[in-house]
């Protein structure tokens, strides 16, 4: 290898490469689950809570195993989606027109999924039904937020993960270079999922749900991963809406993307312009991103 690789926002070098080929070969019986720990460890690859990054690691090492510079042992277990494994369950919930004042719905409630498993079927049920890039799961950091209204009955999902690798507009507000993106990235978000429910018609109610998580979601990232979010960012598709929601919850439109997509590290990929929505959730972001 005659130059460096960037894999899962690490710069490996020949030196990196060789030590996870001397790995597998002196472990032939380990799973690969087990290699990807022992390395995690060896590069103390953890999160804010210390604990190893498993799964980064092990995408990391797939990522050079399908590239060629390394060869990983057969798999034990061949990963199964239950999403694709069998039908989407349905879920029992609420469908009764809601079309009246946002004053008459309050107060709204904001779940945490990821803090009350008992709303992770709804959620997944709702999300995969209702928007219409479907939902199949979730990887990484994340934040899944279920809307329901002051007797419960469900209005929104939200579901906030991985910022994009690169967006050449968000960077140039943030005044990033590629070194500092790399190590600061995981203080970034995108809201990848935004839907509000097809029965449900209340004027004012998508930039007030913003608002709502926007004063909440450092704090609940805090809680689960150890570390605060500094900014939040989303891609709205433009030739299927117009970004009013974002625009009125005061999110900032710096530009427009590329036509990639969002971990599109080697431009192949084309997918529609997007415009790009950053909202700040501390007025010196740009500082603490640097």
């Amino acid at each position: 290898m005659n130059q460096e690789v960037i894999l899962q926002g690490r710069c490996l070098k020949e030196h990196d490469i060789e030590y996870v080929r001397d790995l597998i070969a002196q472990n032939p019986s380990w799973s690969r689950r087990q290699l990807s720990i022992e390395l995690g460890k060896a590069w103390n690859w953890r999160n804010a809570k210390g604990s190893i990054k498993d799964m980064a690691c092990r995408s990391l090492m797939l990522k050079l195993h399908q590239r060629g510079y390394i060869e990983l042992p057969e798999r034990r277990q061949h990963p199964t989606s239950r999403m694709a494994s069998k039908a989407l369950l349905e879920v029992d919930h609420d469908t009764t027109p809601i079309h009246q004042s946002l004053r008459t719905l309050q107060p709204l409630r904001v779940v945490d999924v990821k803090g009350d498993k008992n709303h992770e079927p709804l959620f997944t049920y709702l999300l995969s039904r209702y928007h219409y890039l479907g939902y199949t799961g979730s990887v990484g950091e994340n934040m899944k937020y279920l809307v329901v209204d002051c007797i419960g009955r469900p209005l929104a999902c939200l579901l906030f993960g991985s910022s994009a690798w690169s967006c050449a507009s968000r960077d140039t507000d943030i005044g990033w270079e590629s070194t500092v993106r790399q190590r600061n990235i995981g203080y970034v978000t995108n809201n990848t999922r935004f839907v509000i429910f097809p029965w449900v018609r209340v004027p004012h109610l998508a930039s007030h749900i913003l608002a709502k998580v926007s004063r909440r979601i450092s704090a609940d990232w805090q809680s689960h991963y150890g570390h605060q979010i500094y900014l939040l960012e989303t891609f709205v598709d433009q030739t299927r809406f117009s970004g009013t929601c974002y625009r009125a919850a005061n999110w900032r439109e710096v530009g427009q993307t590329r036509g990639r997509s969002r971990n599109d590290r080697h431009t192949a990929l084309k997918v529609p312009i997007k415009w790009v929505f950053l909202y700040p959730l501390t007025s010196n972001y740009r500082a603490k991103l640097q």
